[in-house]
């Protein structure tokens, strides 16, 4: 059967799963579970698509949320139109217009989600729209607040796991993670004239934006994401107390979450800190070893 084109718009934006650094909705989880996280991701993953202009070819998601083709270009006309439709999942009558959006309507209603840290993800990519550099670490972390965290929370709220030391230890762990996709993607952000890279960071190890456009590293670049790497990985450490927190195949889902910032740690590193050429990219084998040192690290949290 030949898909529809609802369908082939969702599967394009849920398709991007399998090249985050950490696993999404693995096999091991129950379906449930794994129905309402691709839901969830399948949001995010939008957002972020609209807020980068890396929506599909051809207008189908500007049109699915009532605009037309030609105002796809006006990234926050077309995040305005997300929020809209993000408030009917949430309304007691009148169903969402995007078919990523209609499926995200279930598993609201089952988790009894609220709709904050969805509205938080949609804030962040308006703010990318306005502020493409960051002053201090401070800045960028509350950045993180709204670009990262939420979804951390809403993996806590699907599974019925949130409680207030858990939800600290996950923000924690989010920023990380976000903090590590900003190391590996600096030349990809510059392309697109956003550095995530705090000024007073640049400005202590004397990086310059030129420095970060070469087509490698000098030694300050290198010291620079070594430093940030660093900071990932501190914020990295609440990781395993709450993967401890946890049993059962939650706590292989978290240690992946974990696990996976800290194999993409280890690739940076095994860089040698460059990552102006691209993205250092993971092996399999350090992914599944650094998730093996997490779930035996948070044996000990208990």
């Amino acid at each position: 059967m030949t898909p529809t084109p609802e369908a082939r718009t969702g599967d394009a934006t849920l398709g991007k799963a399998a090249d985050e650094n950490f696993p999404v909705a693995p096999f091991f989880l129950p379906r449930a579970w794994r129905d309402d996280l691709m839901a969830v991701y399948g949001f995010a993953r939008l957002v972020d698509d609209i807020g980068d202009g890396d929506l599909a070819p051809g207008g189908s998601d500007v049109r699915h949320l009532g605009l037309e083709p030609e105002q796809g270009d006006d990234r926050l006309a077309v995040l305005d139109a997300l929020e809209a439709d993000l408030h009917r999942v949430f309304a007691a009558t009148g169903d969402p217009r995007h078919p990523l959006l209609r499926g995200l309507r279930p598993t609201v209603r089952r988790r009894a989600l609220t709709p904050e840290p969805f509205l938080g993800l949609i804030e962040a990519n308006r703010q990318d729209q306005k502020i493409r550099r960051y002053g201090t670490y401070a800045e960028l972390a509350a950045y993180c607040e709204l670009s990262a965290n939420p979804v951390g929370r809403l993996v806590l709220a699907l599974t019925g796991t949130a409680s207030p030391d858990r939800i600290r230890r996950s923000d924690a762990v989010c920023t990380a993670l976000q903090l590590v996709e900003h190391v590996q993607d600096v030349a990809e952000d510059l392309e697109r004239d956003r550095i995530y890279l705090p000024a007073e960071d640049m400005e202590r190890f004397r990086v310059t934006e030129s420095d970060l456009a070469a087509p490698s590293a000098g030694a300050s670049v290198r010291a620079l994401i070594a430093y940030e790497a660093q900071r990932a990985s501190e914020l990295l450490e609440e990781g395993p107390p709450l993967v401890g927190s946890v049993e059962g195949r939650l706590r292989l889902l978290l240690a992946g979450f974990v696990g996976g910032g800290r194999a993409a740690l280890g690739a940076i590193s095994a860089a040698g800190f460059d990552v102006l050429p691209g993205p250092p990219k993971s092996t399999r084998t350090r992914l599944l070893r650094e998730v093996g040192t997490v779930l035996s690290r948070a044996r000990g949290e208990r």
